[in-house]
This record gives C-alpha cells, structure tokens and sequence, in this order.
C-alpha cells in the first residue's frame, strides 16, 4: 500500500513539473513573439512606455529559462542560485522603471496613438494574468519557491501591461501623457518587495 501512495505521489509530482514547464514554454512562446510586435509598435508611435515594455519581455524570458533551468534539475543548491538569478530579474525590473520613470517625466515626451499597441497590451494583461496564476498554484502544490516567486514576475508583467495599455489608452482619448509612468510607481514598489524578499529567502538558506 505504502508503494502504491509513493508511486501515486511521484506521477503527481511529475505531473506538476510539466505542467510547470508547459507554463514557462508559453510565456517564453508569447515574450518572444511580443519583441517583434512591441519593436514594431513603438518605433510607430515613438512610444518609450512600448519600448520598455519590450525591455520587460526580456527580463520575462530570463526569469522563464531560469525556471526551466531549475525544474529539469530540482536540488536544494539549483533552487537557491535560481532564486538569486529571480531576485536579480526583479532588482533589473525595478531598475528599469525607475529609469524610463525619469526619462519620461524629464523629457515629456508625448507618444502617438498606437493601435496595434493598445491591442498587444490588452491581450498581454489577460494571457500574463492567467499564466501568472497558473504558476503561482502549481509552485505552491509542488512546493517549489522558483516557480512561485516566478509567477510573481510574470504578474508584475500583468501588471505593467495594464498600465502600459492605461496610458496608451488615456494618451488616446484624453492626452494624458504621464497616466502611464505614473501607474509604473506601484508595480516598482511590487517589484521591488519580490526582489526582497528573493534575496532574503537564499540568505535564510544560507544559514539555516
């Protein structure tokens, strides 16, 4: 009976791995087919919030190879450097936003109306929403801090997306230019508590 629970637990187990990978696979899919579309779309409109949302799609598809990485090789020792390279994915993250935050606002640069944009975004809030969740859940049944703290910066770039498609469509309708990187503020304050708490979790690891 006891063989037949951890042969049961060890097919559930790698039942939750390939899912885990099938969700790192189709962020990648996505992230790699958004540079092509979100390059053309900001080049347009002359669009900074589009190009780093592209520089986003990158710092998604490190964090995904990382995941992949860890998950065909689950040990205590990959799982803590996974987590340092997740915790440094968001630090890069949160970089970033401060950056463009302040070119933005120095500058005042007034991008045009993108319409591909607008529906790129619009389709990349709700695909990284669903993903987001998918891997936050599966991390948790299987117990995998990576994939968990992954998810997160797959939310945070459900996150962006939201707000990157609120000031395209505010700069649309109302021309209100600072509605997008001013809604950046809360997703760098997101970013910036995940990459803490990334960063703490290999320290108690460490001494533990």
């Amino acid at each position: 009976m006891a063989s037949t629970d951890g042969a049961a637990a060890t097919l559930q187990h790698e039942g939750l791995v390939r899912r885990g990978l099938r969700l790192e696979y189709a962020t990648l899919g996505w992230n790699v087919i958004g540079l092509g579309v979100l390059a053309a779309a900001a080049v347009g409109a002359g669009s900074p919030a589009l190009a780093g949302f592209g520089l986003d799609s990158l710092i998604e598809i490190f964090a995904s190879l990382v995941v992949v990485w860890q998950l065909k090789g689950i040990h205590a020792d990959r799982e803590n450097r996974a987590m340092r390279l997740i915790g440094a994915a968001f630090a890069v993250l949160v970089a970033y936003l401060v950056i463009q935050l302040v070119i933005v606002f120095v500058t005042g640069v007034r991008p045009a109306t993108s319409g591909p944009g607008i529906v790129w975004t619009a389709l990349t809030f709700a695909v990284m929403l669903a993903l987001a969740w998918g891997k936050i859940r599966t991390g948790r049944a299987l117990g995998n801090q990576v994939l968990r703290a992954e998810g997160k910066v797959t939310l945070v770039d459900a996150y962006l997306a939201g707000a990157v498609l609120a000031g395209l469509v505010l700069n649309a309708v109302f021309g209100w230019w600072w509605a997008d990187p001013l809604a950046g503020l809360a997703i760098i304050y997101y970013a910036a508590r995940e990459a803490r708490h990334a960063f703490q979790h290999t320290a108690e690891e460490a001494t533990a």
